[in-house]
């Protein structure tokens, strides 16, 4: 080969990309997770367990064991699950279902767990699983999925993992997750915007009548009952002893933190006034101890790790690999929305937890598996050099 020849082929060859911002923001959440862990966790384990870094050490386990998987993933090339995504969805519905066989088992007094050797929340597969399925079903619909059946059937196919997850763990949080998650799938795909409009003003309308009527006290002593949140969140001073107890906690914590807050590891919310707090209300003692300038900050790095998913997916190679990003985009993002105003008494308690930085092995470990796919998209993103 000629040396033109050769100075023409460096020119025209093309170069991988790894996205190391994104990299370096998940792994600042992870360390400032695991620090804001133990200054929330440390007073409750040492009373439960004897052992003030009791959770702390399995989150940490879980962390590594997380980015071990992250690794593996991101250097596997990503289109080998777009040979997979019947397999990804029929093994969601079948470990949800599992929770229904002597491997199920209660905690907190919820049974969304399975033993299989160690602990698993089948939500948490069934999310990585929903967004493999969906990636792979809208890019090979191509330009029919734009027509309204086939957007409504598309929608569909996530009812029977939504409802079972719904019915069998009564995890009502991971459900609506799993249908937003879809739904922004099927938004970035198609260009049907005035049929999302419209379905979602009817939701929205849905949403306005079921609180009005609780409010008003109309509904049925029973479906009163399952809508008591709502009343907690329209008036939590009123049910300060029940349901409206720890939202109540979690707006004191955060109004007491100003703007600097009280300092890492001087919340006295966290002393047994507010249950778990490691778990769903973590952001509420962000507040208290590092004040409105910590919350900040932490929201400015989800919004910097929401910007490197929508540079990827913008240059992905292809359709799958765009939606993969967009569904863990999807996914990152409302999960954050959603705790954050519940925290804020925004909207009704539904128990959802803050990635990368609420307790939970399950949680985290399938977290860092969905980065590994953003990462593996990022390195099949080719420039010219």
């Amino acid at each position: 080969m000629s040396e033109q020849k050769k100075s023409r082929f460096k020119k025209e060859r093309k170069t991988g990309v790894f996205d190391y911002t994104l990299l370096f923001i998940v792994l600042f959440l992870l360390c400032f997770g695991l620090v804001m862990l133990y200054s929330v966790s440390s007073y409750e384990a040492n009373l439960k367990f004897g052992d003030s870094a009791y959770y702390l050490k399995k989150q940490l386990f879980a962390t590594i064991f997380g980015i071990v998987v992250m690794v593996g993933v991101t250097f596997v090339n990503y289109h080998l699950w777009d040979h997979m995504p019947f397999i990804a969805y029929f093994a969601s519905l079948g470990l949800i279902f599992l929770v229904l066989t002597p491997l199920g088992y209660e905690a907190n007094g919820a049974k969304r767990w399975i033993k299989v050797g160690f602990s698993l929340q089948p939500a948490e597969v069934a999310k990585v699983g929903m967004i493999i399925f969906f990636a792979a079903w809208v890019s090979r619909f191509g330009k029919r999925i734009q027509s309204l059946k086939s957007t409504l059937f598309t929608i569909g196919l996530a009812i029977p993992v939504a409802l079972s997850i719904l019915l069998i763990t009564e995890n009502l949080s991971s459900a609506i997750i799993i249908f937003c998650i879809v739904l922004m799938m099927i938004f970035v795909a198609t260009p049907n915007y005035k049929e999302y409009f419209l379905i979602g003003a009817v939701l929205i309308g849905i949403a306005a009548i079921v609180v009005l009527l609780v409010s008003k006290g109309i509904l049925p002593e029973e479906l009163s009952y399952r809508f008591s949140r709502i009343n907690a969140w329209l008036n939590p001073e009123k049910y300060a002893s029940t349901t409206g107890f720890q939202t109540l906690q979690s707006l004191y914590a955060i109004g007491s933190g100003d703007i600097f807050g009280k300092g890492l590891g001087q919340s006295m919310q966290k002393l047994g006034f507010i249950p778990e707090a490691q778990n769903d209300m973590i952001f509420s003692i962000i507040c208290e101890e590092l004040g409105l300038f910590g919350a900040t900050a932490i929201i400015l790095m989800f919004i910097l790790m929401i910007w490197r998913f929508l540079i990827i997916a913008n240059n992905a190679s292809d359709e799958f690999g765009a939606l993969l990003v967009v569904g863990v985009m999807a996914h990152i993002s409302i999960q954050v929305i959603l705790n954050i105003a519940v925290v804020t008494n925004a909207i009704p308690n539904t128990g959802i937890t803050l990635p990368f930085i609420s307790y939970g092995g399950s949680s985290i470990v399938f977290l860092l598996a969905e980065i590994g796919l953003v990462l593996s998209v990022s390195r099949g993103i080719r420039l010219e050099n």
